[in-house]
């Protein structure tokens, strides 16, 4: 659904009174007329003189100027989503019969609540392997190139890419991942095959009566897992720099954005509450009042959503420090029991006329994935709401899953149980040059 690419009540016209016309016959006008004189009385004496039978000409009746049909806000839905981290058990449960990979089974059941998004951003944490190589997992990540039009068919309009893993398939691996997503119609950031894209800024056209919102997308990691990138390609992943960030913000927004999203990689796994460093690098840029909206990544399980003093106008900026994991096979088998599930953050964008865009408020609804049945990802919150199991997840089970996310995404954002609708059509992408 993706493509490439920026109200106050009118006050009614008013209506002036018609002037009234007054046709006098005077006694003897015609005479005084060719003379070029008036009665030393003036225009009242000769108003006395008149004929008592003269009446005024009716009065026209005024058309008035139809009210103006005040201009509707644009009210725009977000959507993002923790890390597509395709393990050697994911890529084997999307393998098709011909030998190829579909991975569309797989996100299926949570469909609605990215394709019924106006902007839908996901976090693509693994490269897609270099053509003419085998895809891998763990720990040298290299994705089937069928994931990103696997991402595109359920809705996703574009992803973050800077990770720890941007370059496990070296700097062929990055360029293939770029490549897949152009491919699939999807925008990208975080991650570069040229200089010159490196200086550009992702941003998505969102059009609705006639104007359009535009949102920039920046992203950056915390470093690459020991690995590194050419000495003259420092600039193929941007790494973790709250002024660059805001430098990014800035010019994206004097290049004509109307609001910016960052997506952050980083920093400790695992742990369910923020870190001090994610806490600093959320009030770096919530102080910058350049960023509207910040999106935390790394952890692999759910941490809390808050929102932060600062922001555009003072406003105000939430953050979601971890949205855990989308598409993975992690859970307590590997790693941490929370690491099964993860969140879709939902922002409520508005736009009034001849008014900013804005972050008005934000929901989630927790996901979960099944390993069991084929990896698929489930709605976490709306299973839960109704009291219902799926695949191999008992109505228990899902109970026990969405209390030990509820017990750390903290209360100052409410849960969503039924997904969005789009209130338009699908973005268009463009890379706007920032510098």
């Amino acid at each position: 659904m993706t493509r490439h690419a920026s109200a106050l009540p009118r006050t009614p016209g008013r209506w002036r009174s018609a002037a009234l016309a007054v046709v006098v016959v005077l006694s003897g006008a015609s005479g005084a007329a060719a003379a070029g004189w008036w009665p030393t009385g003036g225009v009242a004496d000769a108003h006395a003189g008149a004929s008592a039978s003269a009446s005024p000409s009716p009065s026209p009746t005024p058309t008035p100027t139809p009210t103006p049909t005040p201009e509707p806000d644009i009210e725009l839905t977000l959507v993002a989503a923790g890390d597509v981290l395709t393990h050697a058990s994911v890529n084997s449960d999307a393998r098709t019969a011909d030998g190829g990979y579909d991975f569309v089974p797989e996100m299926t059941p949570v469909q609605d609540w990215i394709g019924g998004a106006d902007l839908a951003l996901c976090h693509l944490e693994v490269p897609i392997a270099p053509e003419g190589t085998a895809p891998s997992g763990y720990p040298m990540f290299g994705a089937p190139v069928q994931l990103a039009a696997s991402l595109a068919a359920v809705g996703w309009d574009g992803c973050s890419t800077a990770s720890n893993h941007s370059v496990d398939r070296g700097q062929e691996g990055l360029a293939a991942t770029l490549d897949a997503l152009d491919a699939a119609g999807l925008g990208h950031a975080g991650t570069a095959r040229t200089e010159e894209e490196s200086t550009t800024t992702q941003v998505y056209d969102l059009t609705r009566y006639g104007r359009t919102v535009r949102v920039a997308h920046i992203a950056a990691t915390y470093g690459l897992n020991g690995l590194t990138v050419p000495a003259d390609r420092l600039w193929s992943v941007d790494l973790i720099d709250t002024d660059e960030i805001v430098r990014q913000a800035t010019a994206a927004r004097e290049a004509g954005a109307d609001l910016v999203v960052a997506s952050v990689h980083c920093c400790v796994e695992y742990t369910a509450e923020p870190t001090e460093r994610q806490v600093e690098i959320a009030q770096a840029l919530a102080t910058s009042g350049q960023v509207d909206l910040l999106i935390g990544h790394h952890a692999h399980v759910p941490q809390p959503v808050a929102h932060l003093e600062g922001g555009p106008r003072g406003e105000g900026m939430w953050v979601a420090y971890g949205l855990g994991n989308f598409l993975s096979n992690q859970g307590a088998h590997c790693c941490t029991a929370r690491s099964d599930s993860g969140l879709v953050f939902q922002a409520s964008i508005r736009q009034e006329v001849d008014g900013p865009a804005r972050v008005t408020d934000v929901a989630w609804t927790a996901v979960t994935m099944d390993l069991d049945d084929g990896h698929t990802v489930q709605p976490l919150s709306a299973l839960a709401a109704a009291g219902a199991g799926v695949g191999s997840l008992s109505a228990s089970e899902i109970a026990a899953r969405l209390a030990r996310v509820t017990e750390v995404v903290g209360t100052e954002a409410p849960q969503a149980t039924i997904p969005p609708t789009p209130s338009g059509p699908a973005p268009t992408i463009a890379r706007l040059p920032t510098g």
